[in-house]
């Protein structure tokens, strides 16, 4: 790739199976970059075991064994003790004079090691105040970016000023996990990487988990000779969060092969998970100090909070766009009669609404079309094959010839679809986006392979020259509040088909119509009956497992049967807000967790409701899964509420976030954290409705407290 530190080189490029770059322990390379100096202490005694560099020579010759607050001259024990220690956060501690230089002291803390950086100092460092004053100015000009590139182009010209580096790009993870250049700045006479993407493979799995841990990696010249650790034995030594750290010999030769001497990369940290980074590259040696190191990630933070900005307000407008455009047409659903009739005199607006090249309506053999379309027999065979795909669902691709071949004859006309099922009237209405042949540059063939030798040396590719791949039978993707948009339409044609039938009915079907209002309301009596009986048997339920409770003298009983009653209660109010609620199809899940959140401040009390926050994204989700989630919600607030504080009320933290297609609920508490390994019933069933979800659950330590994290696909990956 061409920015960051610990990168690999493309599978394609190489013809081997580079998932041995995936493997590769870059976390515990066994030796440190030579211009600066590790000492490694005992974290019990603080006696140094180990260390690496030239330590003789620019700092003491007796470091071995010495104690590692005595050879710096400070009290590292008490630094600990004041300052909280995070994983992945460093400690500064005061700079230290060598032989002939001043050091830079960065401190980490793991169970069983202090491991110490310095780093040689040369000048005068920036005063604090000096910093934050263009960190703000840079902040500023951020803020006042109309749209994420624009935001993206000026990121690219402050971390090049801040950092000095000849060339700067913003980086941006894409969803397939490849990558393209969003902006760049550069020095004169340089070529450029501007809108080049980048394979994959390029940055292994591991190194993207240790960017979002360690977000700021600099190799101030490619060319070193790496300094081991000593004595022998520390050479599994985790070396996760060290700046100095020895970067992979892959990524040293695919430096080279690119001209760059000296290279640093910032991590763009978006809601916990890598955005993309800002990618630095030099043509001679350049250091980049501490300083402007924890400088450039406090901007790059800023960044990131700006970029969640710019995306969730085009989100906005794009909802707003298409409500718009709904309100322009729903309301004139009502005046036809007849299906035929309504989307003749609507077809450019419907087309328009979807942002479709073309439009067609497909009543049985009659085809009515609008715009760029395919041939009416064509249209036929693929309103036939839509139906297939979806049910009655909407149903949208980007790139229809190789889901359906016999596109590719029509996929100049229609290489994007968008099937929507009428089945009150059976009928169908079809959007299609026109081929948007894409010239998407690449820095190198990657596709480019050489031939497999089983002996041969893992070796990163040597060309970068720009190669244009032209991909063709793909549109313009559609949105899913595009597709969301679908599913409103489809429910405004249904509620037009039941209005005009009555209509129609109401002059000769006078008593068909109030048959058909007197079975309306007895499924209304029903549904209210079966819901009123539902209550009333989870409240017997729980009565005779209060009667339980209290008969019984065994203690062990007594609190089996009270989790039983509280799993009840959440299994009824989970039923209560399902009932209320006016979606079918999909909900907005924010909204849906708030309603049953504030259910369950009412059933756990005031103390605890006054302790709940809340901050909850926008996120649509289908409605069966806002239920499950709805599940694992009250399961984690009735753990917390359990065990976190020993029965008194305390904060409770609930936060719902969007990552690309996934969303992560988390549930914090700031009470005794994570004890014991006990797995009761609610435990097991949260994990089978996880598994159901197609999602993940983890606990992590909210230092302190318990901070447990779901993360699922917004939709139904199965």
């Amino acid at each position: 790739m061409s920015a960051p530190s610990d990168t690999a080189i493309p599978a394609a490029d190489v013809g081997l199976d580079l998932t041995a770059c995936d493997r590769e322990q870059i976390h515990i390379p066994g030796a440190i970059q030579p211009h600066g100096l590790l000492l490694v202490a005992d974290a019990a005694t603080l006696a140094i075991v180990a260390g690496a560099g030239d330590i003789e020579t620019r700092l003491a010759v007796d470091w071995l064994g010495r104690d590692l607050s005595a050879l710096l001259a400070q009290d590292i024990a008490a630094l600990f003790a004041t300052s909280e220690t995070v994983a992945g956060v460093a400690l500064a501690g005061a700079p230290v004079t060598g032989v002939s230089e001043h050091f830079d002291v960065t401190l980490h803390r793991s169970a069983d090691h202090v491991l110490v950086e310095l780093e040689p100092v040369a000048g005068v460092p920036v005063t604090a105040a000096a910093m934050l004053g263009r960190l703000n100015a840079m902040a500023m000009t951020f803020e006042r970016a109309g749209n994420l590139q624009a935001l993206c182009e000026r990121a690219a010209i402050a971390f090049r000023q801040l950092t000095g580096f000849d060339r700067v790009m913003v980086y941006r993870f894409l969803d397939d996990e490849a990558g393209r250049v969003m902006a760049e700045d550069k020095a004169s006479g340089l070529g450029t990487f501007l809108n080049h993407h980048f394979p994959a493979s390029d940055i292994p799995r591991q190194a993207r988990a240790l960017y979002v841990r360690n977000r700021t990696r600099t190799i101030p010249a490619i060319d070193y000779a790496p300094a081991v650790l000593r004595p022998a034995g520390f050479e599994t030594l985790d070396l996760s969060d060290v700046a100095l750290r020895s970067v992979s010999p892959i990524h040293l030769r695919y430096l080279a092969n690119m001209g760059v001497a000296a290279s640093a990369s910032i991590s763009i940290v978006k809601d916990g998970l890598l955005w993309g980074m800002i990618a630095c590259h030099h043509g001679s040696p350049r250091v980049l100090t501490p300083d402007i190191r924890a400088a450039s990630s406090t901007l790059a933070s800023g960044l990131a909070r700006q970029i969640r900005a710019k995306e969730e307000a085009e989100t906005y407008r794009e909802r707003l766009r298409l409500r718009a455009a709904e309100d322009a047409v729903i309301p004139k659903l009502a005046t036809d009669p007849a299906p035929r009739g309504i989307v003749t005199a609507l077809r450019d607006d419907l087309r328009r609404m979807l942002d479709g090249d073309g439009f067609a309506f497909v009543d049985g053999a009659v085809v009515a079309m609008h715009g760029l379309c395919p041939a009416e027999e064509d249209v036929l065979d693929l309103a036939e094959w839509a139906v297939t795909q979806n049910g009655i669902e909407p149903f949208a691709t980007h790139e229809l010839p190789s889901l359906y071949p016999r596109a590719e004859t029509y996929r100049a006309a229609a290489s994007g679809v968008l099937a929507l099922p009428l089945i009150d009237e059976g009928a169908m209405l079809l959007w299609f986006r026109a081929e948007q042949i894409e010239e998407v540059e690449w820095a190198g063939n990657p596709h480019k392979a050489v031939s497999v030798d089983p002996n041969a040396v893992l070796t990163p590719r040597t060309s970068f020259e720009s190669w244009t791949q032209a991909v063709s039978g793909r549109s313009r993707c559609w949105t899913r509040e595009e597709i969301e948009a679908a599913h409103r339409l489809r429910r405004a044609f249904h509620d037009a088909h039941v209005n005009q039938r009555l209509r129609l009915l109401n002059g000769d079907l006078q008593r068909t119509l109030a048959d058909k209002d007197i079975l309306i309301a007895q499924k209304d009596v029903l549904m209210k009956e079966v819901n009123h009986r539902v209550q009333n048997s989870l409240q017997l339920v729980a009565a005779f497992l209060s009667l339980q409770a209290k008969s019984s003298d065994d203690a062990k009983v007594k609190e089996h049967l009270a989790e039983a009653q509280a799993r009840l209660a959440a299994v009824a109010l989970v039923h209560r807000r399902l009932y209320r609620d006016d979606q079918v199809e999909s909900v907005d899940l924010s909204r849906y967790l708030e309603e049953l959140t504030d259910d369950m401040k009412t059933s756990l009390g005031e103390d605890w409701a006054a302790r709940m926050s809340l901050d909850l994204a926008p996120i649509l989700v289908a409605t069966d899964r806002a239920v499950n989630i709805g599940l694992v919600l009250t399961e984690l607030v009735i753990n917390a509420s359990k065990y976190a504080y020993e029965g008194r009320a305390g904060p409770i933290e609930i936060v719902l976030e969007q990552h690309r297609n996934r969303l992560r609920l988390i549930v914090a508490d700031q009470g005794v954290g994570k004890s014991g390994t006990r797995e009761g019933f609610g435990s097991r069933m949260m994990k089978a409705v996880v598994a159901g979800l197609s999602g993940t659950i983890e606990q992590d330590d909210n230092m302190p407290g318990l901070r447990v994290i779901l993360t699922a696909p917004i939709e139904d990956m199965r």
